[in-house]
């Protein structure tokens, strides 16, 4: 698959209902550059929009996730508008309204910790190291990247990865939930295709969709808004999936689940 992915440093392919965008800069172990978080960005707001796309997965090219940026090109600092892209790369991605699953192989470091921590969940090898290093540069993680670091592994654990810069495997990737499943590496990508496809044929997308943004807003904020209850109660009170459910559950069947989002979504 990857070798027929061409020379974009952002590729994406789908494969019936599961989309895939592909970090593709394998000579630079896929550090990411003002461009690639542009097209990031851009894939995720497409993606968003094409509602046959049930799952996305990020995944980068040649063994390695992903470096984080590309330092190379930092030589007169962080510019605004760098960072205005990355920034929106992260929140496009985190705001993605479907499942995301991250493929963790290799280096997953800096940015590609950034990127990793904006899917809803990381899956690793054993080949996986992680990272968070602005120490050795002597800059700061952005705000909006560190905020959801410590959401995702607690001020501890952020604050021993950012004091240190130091790379850390995944066995304690896992320890720490920075990763939530760890695989081995013969079996990695027969796990993702497997969980991929339960979640895109056999999962109901409504509830999929509504424990998203409910969950995002209860680690946002503590708990769910009225609003948002109220909201998605109205679609629950007429909704096809409920009897389905139960339906197939009693014949002891797979369900045929078959709510999908408005256009409007």
């Amino acid at each position: 698959m990857t070798d027929s992915l061409g020379t974009d440093p952002i590729v994406v392919t789908k494969a019936e209902s599961v989309a895939t965008i592909w970090l593709n800069r394998a000579e630079k172990r896929n550090a990411m550059s003002h461009e690639m978080w542009t097209a990031l960005a851009e894939s995720c707001h497409e993606l968003a929009r094409d509602h046959s796309v049930r799952v996305l997965v990020v995944r980068g090219v040649g063994g390695h996730f992903c470096a984080g940026a590309d330092i190379g090109g930092f030589s007169g600092g962080m510019s605004s508008d760098y960072q205005s892209q990355n920034r929106e790369a992260e929140e496009t991605l985190a705001a993605f309204p479907r499942p995301t699953i991250a493929f963790i192989t290799g280096s997953c470091v800096g940015g590609g910790v950034q990127i990793a921590g904006a899917c809803d969940l990381r899956f690793a090898d054993t080949s996986a190291k992680f990272g968070i290093t602005p120490a050795r540069l002597g800059i700061a993680y952005p705000t909006y990247a560190l905020e959801r670091a410590v959401r995702l592994v607690g001020p501890s654990a952020a604050k021993h990865l950012l004091f240190s810069a130091e790379l850390i495997d995944a066995d304690r990737a896992l320890r720490i939930g920075l990763i939530d499943e760890l695989l081995e590496t013969d079996v990695a990508i027969e796990r993702l295709e497997a969980f991929t496809s339960l979640l895109a044929n056999e999962r109901s997308l409504l509830t999929q969709i509504i424990s998203k943004e409910m969950v995002n807003e209860v680690a946002a904020s503590g708990g769910v808004s009225a609003q948002t209850i109220e909201r998605w109660a109205l679609v629950l009170a007429s909704n096809p999936d409920m009897p389905e459910g139960v339906a197939a559950f009693a014949e002891r069947r797979s369900p045929n689940f078959v709510w999908t989002p408005e256009e409007s979504f």
